[in-house]
Parts: structure tokens; sequence; C-alpha cells
């Protein structure tokens, strides 16, 4: 019967079921996204369940939720700080693009690569775990951080210093890289021992963000926040695809 109805086909299901969340979304007094913001998680949502299904869009929604969840955490000293995420940290087209550019990349790579497959769904997944490591690290450190200190240099800085980083948060950040990984293994997309593959991608990829965040972000306008996630979210995919095909 679904087959007849054309509901076998994963676009037409992943337009119906986007559209669906979408109608919803427009209507719920609480806004985790801008107007832009969800056109554009609509055409991601669309691109990944298109490609990677259920498995893949369940991950993806599992970023969503527990991104905006953090980006909460604190909010009121954050705003009375002036260091929490613009808008009261609704996202916009650039922080779905900022954050999912490259896991839509891998994804749709594997129609052109599909002897590659395995690599890139790592790919996928080590990206998101990447950015929802380096969320949840900013966001924590800012609410919660005794101490944050420039990663170059170790000096203390006030919270929310771009590339200043915590303890607090350092932790908080693996324990997402890892809460992500699971995720992505319970619905069948990595296996166990890419689980430590994506959060050891995660640790360092967020590393880099701290270093470009504290050395070349203040001198180049051009290299604004969700050009610096693009770049984090490529070197935790790169740095797991390398690592799963060396393993």
């Amino acid at each position: 019967m679904f087959s007849e109805l054309g509901w076998s086909n994963p676009w037409l299901m992943a337009t119906v079921v986007n559209t669906i969340l979408l109608a919803i979304a427009l209507v719920v007094p609480q806004k985790l996204l801008t107007l832009g913001g969800l056109a554009n998680a609509w055409l991601l949502g669309v691109i990944i369940w298109g490609t990677l299904g259920l498995p893949g869009y369940l991950l993806v929604l599992f970023y969503f939720l527990v991104g905006s969840g953090v980006t909460k955490v604190g909010l009121a000293q954050k705003e009375a700080s002036g260091i929490a995420e613009k808008r009261s940290g609704a996202r916009g087209p650039e922080n779905v693009w900022g954050s999912a550019l490259i896991g839509a990349i891998c994804a749709l790579a594997i129609f052109w690569l599909p002897d590659y497959r395995s690599l890139l769904i790592l790919g996928y997944v080590a990206s998101f775990s990447t950015k929802l490591s380096d969320t949840t690290a900013s966001e924590i450190g800012k609410a919660y951080g005794k101490t944050t200190f420039l990663i170059t240099t170790f000096k203390p800085v006030p919270r929310g210093t771009e590339g200043a980083v915590s303890l607090e948060g350092t932790l908080a950040g693996i324990v997402a890289s890892v809460a992500l990984a699971l995720v992505a293994w319970g619905v069948g997309l990595i296996t166990p021992l890419e689980i430590i593959f994506c959060v050891i991608a995660a640790f360092f990829a967020t590393t880099i963000e701290s270093l470009i965040g504290a050395t070349l972000q203040s001198q180049y306008t051009w290299l604004t926040n969700e050009l610096v996630n693009v770049i984090n979210t490529f070197f935790g995919a790169i740095i797991a695809i390398a690592l799963g095909f060396l393993g």
C-alpha cells in the first residue's frame, strides 16, 4: 500500500515529514528558530532524511534539541553579562548551515561516492558530535566556568572571550560528544569503535576552533562565528574519517 502511494520514496517521505514539523513549529509559542531558520531547517531535514533516512534524521534532531537546550542554560545570567547568543538562542539560517553544512555535504556525497558510504557516515556523525561538543562547552563554560583562560596563553580572561576555555565547559563538551556518538551507534549509523573516533575528532576539532578564536578571528572581519563553525565541523569530520580509514 505504501509503495503504491509512493511513500517508499525517501525524498517524498522527507518532504511530508518536514513540512508537518514546519507547520507545528510555526504555531508553537516557544521559537527555537527564526522564520528564515525554519525554512532552512526544512531544507536540511529533507536532505538528511532523503540521504540517510530516519537514523540520520534522528541524529540531527538530537543535536538540535540538545544544542538549543544548553543555549538556554543560565540564559538570564549570560544576557546580563552580554555573552548570550543573539535572539535569546533562536537559530537563523546562518546558524543552521554553520552547524550542518559539512554534515549535509557528507550525506549528499554518498550518492557520488557509494564505496565510501561508511566513512562518509562517520564524517557526518563526527561533524555533529563536534558541533554539539563545541556548543555545549561554550554555553556551559559561560554559565558555570569558574576559571576561564585563553587557550593560547593560559591567562585568565572573562567568560565569553573568543578562544577562552574552562574545565567545566571542556568536560561538558566531551560528555556531549560522547552522548551524540552513542545515539548514532544506537540508531545503527556507526560502530562502537567509531564512537571513540568521533569523540577524539570532536576534542581536537574544538581545540582547533578555540585556537582560531584566540588568534585569527579578531583580525579578520570575514571570519564570522558561522564560518568558524564550518571550519570546526570540517576538521571534526576529516579527523574522524582519517581515523576510520586508518583503523
